[in-house]
């Protein structure tokens, strides 16, 4: 979340429809009492707990700007590793960004992973899943804000659910996610803007956090193509717990760490 002073400089431009520049080229700008009054309730709400991206509305990724509201997770700069390694694996396969591989982004929230894909990888077929209804809504409407409406498929379901019909095994050359993964036992060291604002079904509670990736890595051997890779982001301390989840049918297995030095992607690949 953003420091104190960074939080109170995000929330003026806000106010004032204006970039961090017109802040630092107008520093004695006077404010209107209404706009001082409209200020302070702004200072008031974040003082609350309330994220200071779902006060604005908006929280940028992968160098875009995300809709986010209550029903998204909010998008952190850690889960950029999880993009960086996807577009590292398609660049070892020599696929360019020409190339026509099909990509889903399971547990897709505000649709930022895929998003910053497909602004990426222009000749991709990609796919967005999500069990929320009003998350999926973000979602679409990143996408159309985007000018990227038609690259993305976005469809509701748990997990790659919607994706294993039985006609249609091995579809895809990647399966991607950010899934909750925070365990009961570790709720209470959750941040307090996380805890109490943002969506649980998003970020975990449940029994033991890699749970989600038990279900989804024997999905993903059904959904991906042989050879195909899938890549999740993982949480703190959570490498050996999923690591030891890979053990059958996949190999290059990688553990990529994000810029603190914590591990933070896993990749594999699914073998034959």
């Amino acid at each position: 979340m953003p420091s104190a002073n960074l939080a109170a400089e995000l929330l003026l431009m806000h106010l004032l429809h204006q970039e961090r520049a017109f802040l630092y080229t107008h520093p004695d700008l006077d404010l209107s009492d209404q706009q001082v009054d409209s200020y302070f309730r702004l200072i008031s709400e974040r003082s609350s707990g309330r994220p200071t991206q779902y006060i604005t509305g908006h929280q940028e990724f992968w160098g875009l700007d995300f809709e986010v509201n209550p029903a998204v997770l909010i998008p952190r700069p850690e889960t950029e590793h999880v993009v960086e390694a996807v577009l590292d694996l398609i660049a070892q396969q020599k696929l360019s960004g020409e190339a026509c591989c099909r990509i889903v982004d399971v547990g897709t929230g505000s649709g930022c992973i895929a998003l910053a894909l497909a602004s990426e990888l222009p000749r991709a077929s990609l796919f967005a899943a999500d069990i929320s209804s009003a998350a999926l809504e973000v979602a679409v409407r990143n996408a159309a804000r985007l000018g990227m409406g038609e690259r993305v498929e976005f469809i509701e379901g748990d997990l790659l659910a919607p994706f294993l019909e039985p006609e249609s095994p091995g579809a895809f050359d990647f399966v991607v996610s950010n899934p909750p993964y925070v365990a009961r036992a570790e709720r209470e060291s959750v941040q307090r803007e996380v805890r109490d604002f943002e969506p649980r079904i998003a970020w975990g509670d449940l029994e033991q956090g890699e749970e989600v990736y038990g279900r989804l890595f024997p999905q993903a051997l059904r959904a991906l193509k042989p050879g195909g890779h899938v890549a999740v982001e993982i949480g703190y301390k959570m490498k050996d717990a999923v690591l030891g989840l890979l053990k059958t049918g996949w190999v290059e297995t990688k553990v990529l760490p994000d810029l603190a030095g914590i591990p933070r992607v896993i990749t594999a690949r699914k073998s034959g």
